[in-house]
């Protein structure tokens, strides 16, 4: 699959302007100090365009998934789904199409491996687990498909908020300390089986009013190339963070954005962008 140290440009839904004008005009003149390439998804009717684009798997491949996920099933949330058939041919580039639901903050990736969170299995019934992971293998292009458990707390239930690649064979993870113990023992368990060592960073989301915010979650942060932007939230922790993001990732650029904004809806950086390598 295509690492986020080799993607190059970056598109956002012109839904995040319309909804977040000060964020957006912050965050686009925090990438063009970045000299990082990005434009808008016109016609979008939300702002999260990870979940509904198709996932790049190689530099002129990409796969459609199924955007149907259970917590936007209620009615007053059709509204928000948007038509990526018709935002797709602004990009004009081939798609290959599967049945299969799964949302793009769900998957976890780095050359041959990816991180799903089981949530997958609760999506498709209609396949068994052994079919399902040997499908989501041919179409991600990946030898070693991670699948990590859904945090109990977290409907949602997107990967993207729980792990990031290091490098192959370590991760960055969330610090879930305060979380239920068998919670925190099958995520490390799964990390350990796939044989990947992990490293602990500051996860504070306790003081959130409301179970959605994803405020304190740093490790929602977006990289394209060799730069690297981490949400802030106005928290203690925004600094030491930050430091350790500087030791983490010494050959790239550490930017941050203060983030409580979009974070009050759920997701962060990595969720509002659709990076790719053109």
């Amino acid at each position: 699959m295509i690492n986020d140290e080799n993607t190059n440009k970056l598109y956002l839904a012109d839904t995040l302007p319309e909804k977040y004008p000060a964020f957006y005009r912050a965050f686009s003149e925090l990438l063009d100090k970045c000299g990082i390439n990005h434009e808008l998804l016109k016609g979008t009717r939300d702002i999260w365009a990870r979940d509904y684009m198709p996932i790049q798997v190689e530099k002129n491949k990409f796969v459609k998934f199924q955007y149907t996920p259970d917590y936007l099933n209620y009615k007053k949330y059709q509204n928000t789904i948007s038509d990526v058939s018709t935002i797709w041919k602004q990009i004009n580039k081939p798609v290959e199409e599967t049945d299969i639901v799964l949302d793009g903050g769900n998957v976890v990736h780095r050359n041959n491996k990816a991180i799903l969170c089981d949530k997958i299995f609760k999506e498709n019934p209609k396949y068994s687990r052994k079919e399902l992971k040997s499908k989501l293998r041919k179409f991600l292009k990946v030898d070693q498909l991670i699948l990590v458990p859904q945090q109990p707390s977290d409907a949602i239930g997107h990967a993207d908020g729980m792990v990031r690649f290091l490098d192959d064979s370590t991760v960055i993870i969330n610090d879930y300390s305060k979380e239920k113990e068998h919670f925190q023992r099958a995520f490390k368990l799964a990390l350990d089986n796939a044989g990947l060592d992990y490293i602990e960073i500051p996860y504070q989301p306790y003081d959130n009013t409301k179970t959605i915010q994803a405020n304190g979650i740093y490790i929602n942060y977006l990289q394209v190339g060799e730069n690297i932007i981490m949400p802030t939230f106005d928290k203690d922790d925004d600094k030491g963070v930050l430091g350790s993001f500087n030791e983490l990732f010494p050959n790239v650029g550490i930017h941050s954005i203060n983030s409580s904004e979009i974070a009050n809806e759920g997701g962060i950086l990595n969720c509002i962008s659709w990076n790719v390598e053109e």
